[in-house]
Parts: C-alpha cells; sequence; structure tokens
C-alpha cells in the first residue's frame, strides 16, 4: 500500500473526479458514507454525537456524517466553526441537506464564547483535513484546546485537527485534537507511523472509498505501508521433489556466558523462518545447551569458553545472522571485523554487533553492500546520532540506508525497513506486548533464515518483518500481550506463514 503527501491525496480526488467519472460531492458522500458504516458499527443506539466542522471539504465530510447519524436515529448536534469567511461550494450544499432533515448548524464565530458541551456524548471532529498547511490559530485554535479538555472521546475524519500529514517538525506547540479514534481514505498518513505524534492520532483505520485505481498505480512515491497480500505475493512456493539442501544453509554467531538464550531464541526462529540447515556458532559453554533446545541445528564451539573469538569457514553458506547475545569482549570486536573484511555476501547485524560498530565507527565503511542492521531506536542512536524528532530520525534513516548502500530495520511501533533505493517500508503488524527481552533476537533469525532461502534482502526484511509482526499478534490473542515472551513469536510462527500461504 502507497504512503501519500497530502498534496498527493488531493491531486487523487481530482483525478477520480476526472475519471471514474464522479462529482466532488458524490465523492464526498462516498468517505462520509464510510465513516458512518464504521462509527454505526461500534457505537449502538441511543449515543449521542457532538460533530465539530470546520468550512472546507472536511467540514462537508462532517455535515454528510451528522446527516446519515440523525437519519439512523442517533443524538446529534453539529457546530461549524467561521475561522474564515470563505466555504467551499460543496460544504455549503451539505448545510442545506444537513437543515432539510431537521439538523440546524449552530456557527461558531472568532471572538464568540464557546458552547458548553455535554461530557456523555462522543466528539467528531472535522475542522481540518489534509488542505491545512500550517499550524493551527485563532478561534479553531480555541475550539481544539477546548475539545483536549473533555473526557469524551473523539473521532478525527482523515487527520486530526491542527496535525499536518508529514513534517510536524514546526508544529507541536499549537493544538492539536488527540483522537481516540482517527478514521483516515484509502491510506495512512506519514504521521501516523511517527511515535512523536501517536498522542494526537489515537487508534486510527484507513477505510477506502474507492479513488481511482490507476491513479493509485502510477503515483510514486518513497513510502510504503506492508499488507497481507504484498507479502503473500512474494512467497516463493516449495517444489514436491525439494530437499534441504534446496532452500540453504545458514549460520548464527551468537551467544556469550550468561547470554546463550539469544542464541537459542534466535536459532529456533531461523529454522522456523525455513531454513534449510543451520550451524550455530557458539562458546563453548552453550554447547550442551544448544544441542537439547535446538537439535535440528549443527553446533560449532568457539575455542573460548565464555564468548566468541574464531571464526570458521564461511564460503558454505547463503547467509549469515551474527550479534544476539555475544557481548563486547575485544577478540569478539576482532571476530566481527575479520567477518566484515571476509563475508562473502550480505549479512544479518544484530544487538551486540550494531554496539560493536558504534564503538568502531570505520568498521561500517566494511558492511557488506545489502547488508541488513536491525537495531531498535537506541542501538541506532549509537550508531548514527541523535535525532531532534521521530521525523528527523525517519529522513536520517533512509540517508543512511543510502550512504551505507544497505537495508536498516528500525524496531519500533510500526517497524520500518529503509532500502538503498531510498525506498521506506512501514509494518502493519505487530503489538506492544512484543516489547520483551529477545523479540530482537527472534527477528534476526527469522531474516538470517529468509536470506538462507535465497530471498533478496529486501523481501528477506520485507517477509521478516511482516511475519514477526503477525506471529506476535497470534501470540497476544492466545496469551495476552502482558505475558507474551519472545519464545511464542517462534510458537506462532507457524500459524502465521498458514495465514499467507492460504
Amino acid at each position: 500500500m502507497k504512503i501519500l503527501t497530502s498534496q498527493q491525496i488531493r491531486a487523487a480526488d481530482q483525478y477520480t473526479i476526472q475519471h471514474e467519472p464522479i462529482t466532488s460531492i458524490a465523492l464526498m458522500e462516498r468517505a462520509a458514507t464510510q465513516c458512518f458504516a464504521w462509527i454505526k458499527a461500534r457505537f449502538a443506539l441511543p449515543t449521542s454525537f457532538t460533530l465539530f466542522c470546520g468550512i472546507g471539504n472536511n467540514g462537508g465530510d462532517g455535515l454528510v456524517i451528522a446527516r446519515l447519524l440523525h437519519q439512523a436515529r442517533y443524538k446529534v448536534k453539529v457546530y461549524v466553526v467561521h475561522y474564515t469567511e470563505q466555504s467551499t461550494d460543496d460544504f455549503r450544499v451539505n448545510v442545506q441537506r444537513l437543515k432539510e432533515v431537521g439538523v440546524t448548524p449552530q456557527a461558531i464565530h472568532e471572538g464568540q464564547a464557546l458552547p458548553c458541551i455535554e461530557e456523555a456524548c462522543i466528539i467528531i471532529d472535522c475542522l481540518f483535513g489534509t488542505g491545512l498547511r500550517r499550524p493551527v490559530k485563532g478561534i479553531a485554535a480555541k475550539v481544539i484546546s477546548a475539545i483536549n479538555e473533555l473526557s469524551c472521546p473523539v473521532i478525527a475524519i482523515d487527520l486530526p485537527s491542527g496535525l499536518l500529514a508529514e513534517d510536524n517538525r514546526n508544529n507541536t506547540a499549537l493544538p492539536i485534537i488527540q483522537a481516540t479514534y482517527t478514521l483516515t481514505f484509502e491510506a495512512p498518513k506519514l504521521s501516523f507511523l511517527l511515535v512523536d505524534y501517536a498522542s494526537f492520532v489515537g487508534e486510527w483505520h484507513h477505510l477506502a472509498i474507492g479513488l481511482h485505481p490507476d491513479f493509485l498505480k502510477k503515483v510514486e512515491t518513497p513510502y510504503f505501508y506492508l499488507t497481507k497480500d504484498m507479502i503473500a505475493n512474494l512467497i516463493r512456493p516449495r517444489p514436491k521433489f525439494a530437499h534441504k539442501g534446496h532452500f540453504g544453509h545458514a549460520l548464527l554467531v551468537v551467544g556469550s556466558k550468561g547470554k546463550i538464550g539469544a542464541a537459542v531464541l534466535a536459532a529456533k526462529a531461523c529454522l522456523r523462518s525455513g531454513a534449510g540447515l543451520l550451524d550455530i556458532h557458539i562458546p563453548a559453554c552453550g554447547y550442551e545447551i544448544l544441542q537439547h533446545t535446538v537439535p535440528e541445528a549443527m553446533v560449532a564451539t568457539d575455542p573460548t569458553e565464555d564468548y566468541l573469538s574464531t571464526l570458521q569457514v564461511l564460503d558454505k553458506y547463503q547467509a549469515i545472522g551474527i550479534g544476539p547475545g555475544i557481548g563486547q569482549q575485544g577478540d569478539t570486536a576482532k571476530l566481527l571485523k575479520a567477518l566484515l573484511q571476509n563475508a562473502p555476501r550480505p549479512l544479518v547485524l544484530d544487538a551486540d554487533a550494531l554496539n560493536l560498530l558504534s564503538k568502531n565507527p570505520p568498521c561500517l565503511s566494511l558492511v557488506p553492500s545489502h547488508s541488513i542492521l536491525t537495531p531498535h531506536p537506541k542501538e541506532f542512536e549509537r550508531l548514527f546520532g541523535a535525532s531532534a524528532s521521530d521525523y528527523d530520525r525517519h529522513l536520517q534513516l533512509k540517508e543512511k540506508a543510502r550512504q551505507h548502500h544497505i537495508f536498516i530495520v528500525l524496531k519500533g511501533a510500526h517497524t520500518s525497513i529503509a532500502c538503498p533505493d531510498g525506498k521506506l517500508y512501514f509494518n502493519s503488524t505487530g503489538n506492544p506486548g512484543m516489547a520483551t527481552a529477545g523479540s530482537g533476537d527472534v527477528l534476526t533469525g527469522m531474516i538470517t533464515g529468509l536470506l538462507a532461502q535465497g530471498y533478496t534482502p529486501k523481501a528477506a526484511c520485507l517477509i521478516g518483518v511482516y511475519l514477526h509482526g503477525r506471529a506476535g499478534d497470534l501470540a497476544a490473542y492466545a496469551n495476552g500481550p502482558m505475558a507474551l515472551i519472545a519464545s511464542d513469536i517462534t510458537a506462532h510462527l507457524g500459524k502465521a506463514w498458514l495465514e499467507l500461504l492460504n
């Protein structure tokens, strides 16, 4: 799914109007009807709704929603905030249509006292949509502040009013609606996927409103949102007469004394992701543990008892992952540098491998082209420096992937995958229960297992991140997010695979 800018969304509306063809007011009716259907499915009679509408097309959406709610016998009050005197034609038409069914909007002008709102209602915010280009001031800002002081649930239509669709670095000092739900049209906005703006957006849902498929197919964007269909199309079926050699030989360089669990988690996830063969290189102290817990893998021990110091032959492996639990010993740092210098193909680097890189910045230039780095935000900051905002971080993420010709999987609520070509993919699966020790080790094993099977680094990242999140969702459904542990993710990978394959 493509993530479009506010300008592109407006262009999509115009293209749809011209080429479907459909009138602009009919497209407004279609969009508002989708919102009404979502609201009606979740809120039973006799729920009361108070709508705050601007005088542009977002306000027009609100007027249609108010009319449909009233006709469905919900209690409805409508306020129109006159932050300017210039209203759109479609807005004016829908004011008249609302009056014809017996609801007269009440006007709020600059300098006028704000109405008293009953706390037992649900607020619907339709003040501003994607047409907003600057921070909100004046009467609209006062209304937004008043809404935020209430304890009522708030449903924002398309965008929480005051929030810009993309760059809000100079915007958050002024009032922005703090929505409980945001119903956005066709696709999420970039700002929904950045942590700095989560408190404004709340729980968001995208509603398809039938924008013209030709426009959506042709429009160029560097931003994408992962969907089940997109990932399913990347999966290659297994031939009937395949054997384990067809699905690659993976190597995981993992573990140190006290952190052998990381090796176990990564190894099990690698095998559950489909690797045909797996070797695990661990310090000697982990030998018996790995033999008992992952009998499907072949275990090779380092000459050192408690940490890693020596590389083995690399040429026979189709994928190599390093980092979970390896520690930061001096000999381990030398091992990592030797691996970077001698690796025959792209690597997967996580955890302490990234921490060692951050302590030795010149080694970044040794990372093989198209390798995959999987940092969490603090590891990313240690590698590439701090960012003033999440928006700045996402720009930095794109630039570092391009500069170093690597894939960077920045883990988070919407894990983002930055590609060397400048494209950025946001994940749609996962839940807060996955913020638990070892979750990243599982992801490293999965991506390494996918690489071993011959998936490109990009496909391995996209499939691995989506499946990791989906398995986490299934685990949360089974055990609850509070009780979720990393091994639960691996335990639910089979079900996640089946969803894609079916």
